[in-house]
């Protein structure tokens, strides 16, 4: 062998070496995504998000990281939305509602009696009309939909008198989110809505802004509404179902099976919380009680379901509505 050829091979070895050490490393890209919610730290949302949160991580051993912020820390969710349409590593606990901003027909999920059982959501991932949405809303607007197996529980009014039939909440200032089917809704079962955020409530009640809001259970401890309202009225006029939304192009980004993991184990956690959440209903309800509220369960719900079918009306809602009903099989 010639001097050169002395030479060259251990730097050769060297270098290779040195590749074998990097190589993996480099491959190992590492990602993060800031996930939003407007909920209390004690919500069992919460809880749920960072389970989520901790496997997702131990899946991917590190290779996507999930922080979640409570209470609109990182800003309100119309905020955060356009964020992610614009490609930025965040993501939002969002609804139908909102959604239906870009992909009208979605916003039929939030409507009056639309679904009622945790059975009848879970089949609404295969209808083909909300896979076909789905799709919309990731390739045209940029949104993409992690999952929708959140369910919050049934949205009840939360007032200081009681809420029997539709009639009784006549002249009444009820706070909703921010979009057409929830303003309709409320119109339609008898309220004036008023579009509010989330963490207004509190204060607009204390203020005499709106006379009631619309909410589920788990809210209310968390929020300590039971300070300044006196009734929970159990017409159950939405199940509310939320959909965890990311960045299409964010989500994109990321290795076939990362994006597997989040996907996954959001539906894992989801499923878990939502089952969580409505059998924590009864406990919730004798805790309202304790602290002195009145829960109303002699509500005409035959009446309010009557009512609610004005809200898909006024919005060109029904056909969608229909559809995905017969796709369901929900009469």
């Amino acid at each position: 062998m010639t001097n050169w050829g002395r030479m060259v091979r251990p730097v050769c070895v060297t270098l290779g070496l040195a590749a074998l050490a990097v190589g993996p490393a480099a491959a190992q890209e590492s990602y993060t995504l800031r996930f939003n919610h407007v909920l209390a730290p004690g919500e069992p949302y919460h809880e749920g998000f960072l389970a989520w949160a901790q496997r997702v991580e131990e899946r991917t051993k590190g290779g996507l990281k999930i922080e979640v912020f409570h209470s609109a820390q990182l800003g309100v969710e119309e905020d955060i939305i356009e964020q992610m349409r614009q490609g930025a590593n965040v993501g939002q606990n969002t609804d139908a509602a909102r959604l239906g901003t870009y992909v009208p027909g979605i916003a039929v999920i939030n409507g009056p009696y639309f679904v009622e059982t945790l059975e009848e959501v879970g089949k609404l991932s295969t209808a083909p009309t909300v896979v076909a949405w789905q799709e919309e809303l990731a390739k045209q607007h940029g949104l993409k939909v992690v999952c929708f197996d959140w369910v919050q529980g049934y949205r009840n009014f939360f007032t200081n008198t009681p809420v029997r039939k539709p009639e009784d909440l006549s002249g009444q200032r009820i706070r909703t989110p921010p979009a057409p089917i929830w303003q309709e809704s409320i119109r339609a079962l008898g309220a004036s809505p008023v579009a509010m955020a989330f963490g207004d409530m509190y204060p607009g009640l204390q203020q005499r802004a709106i006379d009631g809001v619309e909410l589920v259970y788990s809210n209310i401890p968390g929020g300590r509404f039971y300070e300044v309202l006196s009734t929970a009225s159990e017409t159950r006029h939405i199940l509310l179902v939320n959909f965890e939304v990311v960045s299409a192009e964010f989500f994109d980004s990321l290795p076939q099976d990362y994006q597997t993991a989040l996907v996954e184990e959001c539906r894992r956690a989801g499923q878990e919380t939502s089952a969580k959440i409505i059998a924590r209903e009864g406990e919730i309800r004798k805790e309202l009680r304790d602290r002195g509220m009145t829960i109303v369960e002699d509500v005409d719900l035959a009446a309010f379901r009557k009512a609610g079918e004005q809200a898909y009306q006024t919005l060109g809602l029904v056909e969608a509505k229909q559809k995905v009903h017969q796709e369901i099989g929900k009469n």
